[in-house]
C-alpha cells in the first residue's frame, strides 16, 4: 500500500519532510535562542505564534486560493516589509545582548509576537507552502478533511517539539553563560536576523 493510499504512512512522510524544513537555521531560531535565555517555555508560544500565520495559509491553499502569494507584488510586499521588520527585531536583540544577565531577554517583543512576525516577514515561508505545502495538502486532501486537519497538527506538531527542543537546551545552559558569551550569542542572532532581513529586501527585486 503506497503513501497516497495510507494516511498513517502519508503522515509520517509528511513529518519527515516538516522537520527537515524547521530544523534548518532562520529567523524563528535565531529568536528561539534569545528568548530561551529566560524562559523554558518560550519555543511553545514562539510555535503558536507561527500557527497563528501558518494555518490560515493552510487554510487558503486547501480553498485553492495558493495564487494570492505568487504575485510580484505581494511578493515584494511581503520581502520590503517583512525584511525591514527582522533588521527591527535585530536591532532589539543586539541592545538586549548588551545587557547585564539576566536581563537580555527583556525585549519590548513577546515570543508569541516574534513567532508571528518571524513567519510573517519571511517571503520564502509562502514560497515553501505554495509549491512542497501545495502537493502535501493535496495528498492530505484525498483523504477528506479528517487528512488535511491532521496533517495541519502533525506539521505544526514538529514545529512545536523542534522550538521547544531549543528554548528548553538553552534554558538549561544559560548558567554557563557568561557576559562576553551572552554578547556573542545574541549578536550572532541579530546578525542571522539583519542578514535575512537584507536578503528579504532585496531578493525581491532580483
Amino acid at each position: 500500500m503506497g503513501i497516497t493510499t495510507n494516511l498513517g504512512l502519508f503522515l509520517l512522510s509528511a513529518a519527515g519532510i516538516s522537520l527537515s524544513g524547521v530544523m534548518l537555521p532562520g529567523p524563528l531560531t535565531a529568536i528561539t535562542i534569545a528568548k530561551g535565555y529566560s524562559d523554558k517555555n518560550a519555543g511553545i508560544m514562539i510555535a503558536m505564534g507561527h500557527g497563528i500565520i501558518e494555518l490560515p495559509i493552510m487554510a487558503l491553499i486547501y480553498l485553492g486560493f495558493a495564487h494570492l502569494f505568487t504575485s510580484p507584488e505581494v511578493k515584494k510586499v511581503i520581502g520590503v516589509a517583512g525584511g525591514l521588520m527582522l533588521i527591527y527585531l535585530a536591532f532589539q536583540m543586539l541592545r538586549a545582548g548588551g545587557k547585564s544577565l539576566g536581563e537580555a531577554s527583556n525585549s519590548p517583543y513577546s515570543s508569541l509576537t516574534g513567532g508571528i512576525i518571524a513567519t510573517g516577514a519571511n517571503p520564502y515561508f509562502y514560497l515553501w507552502w505554495v509549491t512542497i505545502g501545495v502537493a502535501l495538502i493535496a495528498t492530505a486532501a484525498s483523504f477528506g478533511i479528517l487528512g488535511v486537519i491532521l496533517f495541519g497538527l502533525a506539521h505544526w506538531t514538529c514545529d512545536l517539539i523542534w522550538y521547544e527542543f531549543i528554548s528548553t537546551s538553552v534554558f538549561k545552559t544559560r548558567h554557563l553563560w557568561t557576559q562576553r558569551v551572552q554578547r556573542i550569542v545574541f549578536g550572532i542572532c541579530a546578525l542571522v536576523l539583519a542578514g535575512f532581513g537584507a536578503w528579504y529586501c532585496f531578493s525581491v527585486f532580483l
